[in-house]
């Protein structure tokens, strides 16, 4: 029996979620211009006055607007569009819609005054304070209720692939987001991570890198797959590459993480799990490439003539160039020449700008004029932004590639006699100088073309009006196909489910993870062949997939689980396995000043541009000392490896330079370090510090595990007071003087204490 439904799409929601996403990609852009002028130019951090508009706190007001503003508006775009013509009806709510759009400005807006506040958790993409981390969680479950509930009421009974690609999407981050969230508020505006050390290292990295899965790379693998055969007019070009290729890249990224980790202090079995599927990713990765590119066959004169096609072709291959440099990157010997370096820095923006930049531009071109009735402003103004934007993107990137290789060989040179080459850090950074320029140059090309592209959206739109867009909609009611466990009962998804489920339960059980990672991988390997297999796991005579995407529910639950599988197995023991990592030592906790001064360090960002953490490689010994242990971290919350040097290594710094260097050094970098482009923090010994507040944080951190008893904490602030005066007092005694009371003498309390406790005989 067939019925008639009317449907009148929601395309309000889209239309606010793609203007907030042009609005804050130039904001977010020119905050990346500001912060690349700084570092070429170190003038314009201010005199040292001004700590808001410095590097440090502008650095993750750039990424998070980046990220959570600019490309996150874009996909709730292209999924609200894409979601209310794929299942055939409206948004399930109008009412849940606006809260999603609305909550998720007033985040931004948040982060946009928080971060420069220096109100930040210190762990990198996950800077926003608890407060905000609830708010993200609440409008996240909003968006993904009324995302599942259109599923539920869908007038299309089959999900197409780009709806798979949403599904992973929304649960993974919410799993992600929530588990790297988790914090002890010490203050209405402060709080401190409950994972510490290398726990902390691991699940920070866990979420970082499948953050930029699960949020840069799947959701608009999903646009892709919806918008890019509607712009040349034709279907994707294979199916069942499709299949594979969601399947194994939704299983594989999520076990990659820790190859963020390579040469740490991170155990050995951990490192090698992210080094393998990392290795891995490259097929899924470029499966979903060659999908995408091949689907251009037979549309070259489009490809030549229309500039969404040519955003849409060129975003893709800058996919399989990134997808391609990560597991080279995952390499142990190419990562310890790239790592920490701006090589990373190259590799990333050529996602973010190529990837997630120029399918926005696609998505938006092609978008606008079907949104506002109206023909595109002018095509020559879209093929110039396409021509400038890649020559931007290329200086970019060529630049960060000099750049980032020119600073891993001079920090690893060695002479014949086997010493240091360069042993001054600061020359790297001379050498880079000219690069941090032409990078300069490169962004202010990208950001004049996307500010070309608003205003030709802008045109666009104005010279029509907002569309209203109803549609017949032709309803079968068929009979039902087979039940949800008559699917689970097929060869194909019963044996894997069994592999993941056994993988599971010994994983819980605390059996090692190489046995437990190699019976997923064999699930996993059983469901890539029989995917390849024709007419493999066939049910009532139809192939299996094509049943399972009628049934979404149980879509869901296995997407849920092919995503679990991996971080259950290296989360769970190095959490709450005392034998998943070996501390040989114990740590000294911070005395209260120097607890106070890490707070400072880290409102600072300091982490973004200083590392902790000294690699075993020969070069770095020679250069910072012993290799870092895990047991060194072990009361850090959150932990501080940092992951570039745009300043050298602080993990061994205590003790190497007296305080009247550090009291100089943090007023005028350039007096003790000449070439240096670090900003100057003066405003530190003129700012008191709050010691009222050191109890509070104290027994926040005792609640961590953190070995504070109660008359420590009861004496904090007269040990803060006591240590601060005998600082002050070696300081004036060398013929400085200074405040005992201020912020700067915290923080050298803090420097002074890295790698201390390493010096320390067992």
């Amino acid at each position: 029996m067939i019925q008639e439904r009317t449907v009148t799409y929601d395309d309000a929601s889209v239309r606010r979620f793609l203007w907030a996403s042009v609005l804050w990609g130039a904001v977010g852009m020119l905050v990346g211009v500001i912060i690349a002028s700084q570092l070429a130019f170190w003038q314009l951090n201010g005199n040292g006055s001004l700590p808001w508009i410095q590097f440090g706190r502008l650095r993750p007001l750039h990424t998070n607007a980046v990220i959570f503003a600019f490309v996150g508006n874009m996909i709730f775009a292209g999924v609200y569009y894409s979601s209310q013509r794929l299942l055939k009806t409206r948004m399930a709510s109008d009412l849940l819609s606006k809260i999603h759009f609305w909550g998720w400005q007033l985040i931004i807006v948040a982060a946009a005054i928080s971060l420069p506040l220096g109100l930040t958790q210190g762990k990198e993409y996950a800077e926003l304070e608890w407060y905000i981390d609830i708010a993200i969680a609440l409008i996240w479950v909003a968006f993904a209720v009324n995302f599942f509930w259109t599923l539920a009421i869908r007038n299309e009974k089959n999900l197409y692939v780009a709806l798979w690609f949403y599904i992973a999407s929304i649960l993974t981050v919410a799993v992600l987001h929530i588990v790297n969230s988790l914090a002890l508020p010490s203050e209405a505006l402060h709080s401190y991570s409950v994972f510490g050390g290398v726990q902390d290292a691991l699940v920070q990295w866990w979420y970082g890198h499948n953050a930029v899965a699960f949020f840069l790379t799947t959701p608009v693998l999903g646009i892709m797959y919806y918008f890019l055969p509607k712009a040349i007019g034709k279907p994707i070009y294979s199916y069942r590459l499709s299949i594979v290729h969601f399947w194994a890249l939704v299983f594989l990224y999520i076990w990659a993480g820790p190859h963020h980790l390579l040469n740490s202090a991170l155990p050995e079995w951990a490192q090698n799990l992210g080094t393998v599927f990392s290795v891995m990713l490259w097929a899924p990765s470029w499966g979903g490439m060659i999908n995408g590119l091949l689907t251009l066959r037979g549309a070259w004169d489009k490809l030549r003539t229309d500039p969404v096609i040519k955003f849409f072709a060129a975003a893709i291959t800058f996919y399989g160039m990134s997808t391609f440099e990560g597991p080279m990157m995952s390499i142990r010997s190419v990562n310890a020449l790239a790592h920490n370096t701006d090589w990373v820095i190259s590799h990333v923006h050529g996602g973010a700008l190529g990837w997630n930049g120029f399918m926005a531009a696609g998505m938006f071109y092609w978008l606008v004029p079907k949104l506002y009735g109206s023909k595109l402003h002018s095509e020559r103004m879209a093929n110039l932004h396409f021509w400038l934007g890649m020559v931007g993107i290329v200086f970019y990137m060529a630049a960060m590639y000099v750049s980032g290789i020119t600073q891993g060989l001079m920090w690893r040179a060695l002479t014949p006699e086997g010493t240091l080459l360069y042993p001054d850090f600061l020359e790297s950074i001379a050498a880079s100088r000219t690069m941090y320029m032409l990078r300069l140059v490169g962004g202010l090309l990208y950001l004049s073309t996307f500010l070309l592209m608003a205003w030709n959206l802008v045109k666009t739109a104005r010279a029509g009006k907002a569309t209203v867009v109803s549609t017949q909609v032709s309803v079968e009611t068929a009979a039902e196909g087979p039940s949800n466990l008559r699917l689970l009962r097929s060869p194909v998804i019963g044996l894997t489910l069994l592999g993941f489920a056994l993988a599971m339960a010994l994983g819980l059980r605390g059996t090692p993870a190489g046995v437990t990672s190699l019976i997923a991988i064999a699930a996993f390997v059983l469901l890539v062949i029989r995917l390849r297999a024709r007419g493999a796991g066939m049910v009532d005579g139809r192939p299996w997939h094509e049943l399972l995407e009628g049934k979404a529910l149980l879509f869901t639950v296995l997407a849920l689980v092919a995503v679990l599988i991996g971080g259950m197995v290296q989360i769970l023991p190095m959490v709450f396995s005392d034998k998943a990592v070996a501390m040989e030592r114990t740590a000294l906790p911070y005395t209260p000043l120097e607890l106070a001064g890490r707070d400072i360090y880290r409102r600072e960002g300091c982490y973004v541009c200083h590392t902790q953490m000294v690699r075993p490689l020969v070069a770095e010994t020679l250069r910072y000392g012993d290799p870092s242990e895990a047991w060194e971290s072990m009361y850090d919350h959150p932990f501080q490896w940092g992951s570039k040097r745009t300043g050298p290594d602080l993990a061994r710094v205590g003790g190497k330079y007296p305080d009247l260097w550090h009291y100089r050094h943090m007023q005028d970098p350039r007096s003790t370090s000449q070439g240096s482009i670090m900003p100057s923090y003066a405003f530190l010994a003129d700012t008191r510090l709050d010691t009222a507040r050191i109890p509070r944080v104290m027994n926040t951190m005792r609640k961590l595990g953190v070995p504070y008893d109660a008359a420590a904490i009861e004496g904090a602030v007269d040990q803060a007071e006591s240590q601060a005066v005998a600082i002050a007092d070696g300081l004036t005694a060398e013929g400085e003087t200074a405040a005992p009371d201020t912020e700067l003498i915290a923080l050298i309390a803090y420097l002074q204490k890295l790698g201390a406790d390493h010096k320390i005989q067992p």
